[in-house]
């Protein structure tokens, strides 16, 4: 239980002091998750994730730090590290490709892999959208 409040503490901590633009996106796969995070000096982005699930007792809470690789007008490709808890608890790695291909670039879309790295590994896969509050 500690780990998880000092785990919940820091994210909050860190979001919350940073300079940056918000956004939140929806990732569809057999772990849906919703999303809220701050691009960061347009690189670094945090982000708590809140899985989906059909009951409350399934909802796990997820923390990421990704970093954008590549960032273009119409996409970008990030990698980062995290940790998930409750259920499928463990560390997180996602792999993704944010696009925007509309004139004005708030909303897009995007594909992630990640693979959650527990006593059982699982690969999870997702797609969905994303919406940046410019």
């Amino acid at each position: 239980m500690y780990k998880k409040l000092l785990f919940l503490a820091f994210t909050i901590f860190f979001v919350a002091n940073s300079y940056s633009q918000l956004n939140v996106s929806y990732h569809q796969s057999n772990l849906p998750f919703i999303g809220v995070g701050y691009d960061i000096n347009q690189r670094l982005t945090p982000e708590l994730r809140l899985g989906t699930d059909q009951f409350i007792s399934d909802m796990s809470l997820e923390a990421v730090l990704t970093y954008k690789f590549i960032k273009k007008e119409d996409y970008d490709f990030y990698g980062g590290l995290g940790y998930r808890v409750n259920a499928f608890e463990g560390l997180v790695a996602p792999v993704g490709l944010n696009f925007y291909p509309f004139n004005e670039k708030k909303f897009g879309f995007h594909i992630e892999a990640a693979p959650i790295l527990l006593d059982a590994d699982i690969l999870r896969g997702s797609f969905g959208i994303h919406y940046r509050f410019l």
